[in-house]
């Protein structure tokens, strides 16, 4: 089974699609898998190491976050964010650092960690975020495979932990769980097939989680009583 070259100036995805066909040639036997996974997380070391100041900048910024955190849940949160974001850093491509959008919406996602999360407000704020930070990376030309990665997991990060929370009907939890997660599952798996990244329309993946965003933040919003902090709605709705 022959390593794919995986040199640095390779860009991202074509250094993932060198990965998932390493993968298919391997017939997915947890040796291809093992294989997989190092050389992934070899690269992306390799990649935030080439870029010192957007690591110095994400180190920087979640560090910020976790002094607030709520509690031992909110720190590993962040901690798991600001591991993900610095695996992730070669997405940036040619940019060197993070763009005012790449910060905004690193701090959607960990909104679940502040105590702004749980807030009456908090599912309207993050919309409002969503658009700011997209608008923002268009208009100073910094949108990048980072940023749309990031925003994507920083909304299923959030929404999914929401509903899980606060949300007290079962079938909104459920409706909105499979409007995230059903695109996602969708895209790993043709890609695990495949062996390479599949061309996919994303506005049609995305509408159905933009409709239940907007749903579950209007139900947050005129929802009058909140359980009791740390008890999520599953274990006292009826």
């Amino acid at each position: 089974m022959a390593v794919p070259d995986l040199a640095d100036s390779r860009s991202s995805r074509a250094a993932t699609d060198a990965l998932l066909g390493l993968l298919k040639e391997g017939r997915w036997h947890p040796a291809a898998i093992a294989r997989f996974l190092g050389l992934a997380v070899d690269r992306s070391v390799r990649q935030a190491a080439r870029r010192p100041q957007a690591l110095a900048q994400t180190t920087a910024q979640h560090a910020l976050l976790f002094i607030p955190a709520r509690g031992r849940p909110g720190r590993r949160w962040v901690a798991a964010s600001w591991a993900l974001t610095a695996l992730h850093l070669g997405l940036l491509e040619e940019r060197i650092r993070l763009s005012p959008a790449d910060v905004l919406t690193l701090i959607r996602g960990n909104l679940p960690a502040t105590a702004l999360g749980p807030g009456r407000w908090s599912g309207a704020l993050v919309i409002a975020s969503d658009l700011a930070d997209g608008r923002l990376a268009r208009h100073q030309d910094t949108v990048s495979a980072f940023g749309e990665h990031a925003d994507s997991l920083a909304d299923a990060a959030f929404w999914t932990w929401l509903v899980l929370r606060n949300e007290p009907s079962r079938t909104v939890r459920a409706a909105a769980i499979a409007a995230w997660a059903a695109p996602a599952v969708t895209v790993t798996g043709i890609a695990i097939i495949r062996g390479r990244i599949p061309e996919l329309p994303r506005p049609a993946l995305i509408r159905p989680a933009a409709a239940m965003q907007g749903i579950v933040a209007l139900r947050q919003l005129l929802r009058s009583r909140r359980p009791p902090d740390g008890i999520p709605y599953s274990a006292t709705a009826r």
